[in-house]
């Protein structure tokens, strides 16, 4: 843990950001799966408590010509729950949603643990301008993926886009978080 990063405490609990858990994003992704598990058990662990959740879309002008494409449609075991934030994005950044923009600009001490897929775009670009902005943002390392995690390489590049974040944000354990929040029940 990075020193002055956000613990988990259950009486002011980070906001989990779902980032881009789309059809699109998880095809593929074989070698990914124990991040997308660990993606899946916090995005339970928050519902559970009732903590915030908020959902990322990328929508991207690719998809918009396609309309019958299932792509970008949500992965069923990450569909958003009646209460859950969700924000489109045209742009890498989730700040190109003037929604999301406002919303985190709106907050007062916020501070956000990001998981999910695109690490090496969206939660790049989300993380860093958040940064720029004054927001605090942290990473679950262990779930997250990269947009091309089936390629040749993809552990040492989403290594490397980790190390790169890990200047803008705190890097924790998702598997981490969830065995603190089990010692507190």
């Amino acid at each position: 843990m990075i020193p002055g990063a956000p613990a988990l405490n259950p009486a002011d609990p980070p906001i989990l950001v779902c980032a881009d858990l789309q059809v699109q994003h998880l095809c593929g992704h074989g070698s990914a799966g124990d991040a997308v598990a660990r993606c899946l058990a916090l995005l339970e662990l928050w519902r559970a408590q009732w903590w915030p959740v908020l959902h990322l879309k990328r929508i991207a002008q690719a998809a918009w010509f396609d309309r019958g494409s299932q792509l970008t449609e949500w992965a069923a075991e990450f569909r958003p729950q009646p209460g859950e934030m969700v924000f489109e994005h045209p742009l890498p950044s989730a700040y190109s949603s003037s929604r999301f923009a406002d919303y985190m600009a709106s907050m007062r001490s916020v501070h956000c643990l990001v998981a999910g897929c695109s690490l090496d775009e969206t939660i790049l670009a989300t993380v860093i301008e958040g940064y720029h902005r004054g927001h605090r943002f942290c990473v679950a390392g262990d779930a997250v993926t990269c947009a091309h995690s089936a390629a040749d390489g993809a552990e040492e590049h989403c290594a490397s886009m980790l190390r790169a974040i890990g200047k803008f944000a705190c890097i924790e354990r998702g598997v981490d978080l969830i065995e603190a929040a089990a010692s507190e029940a």
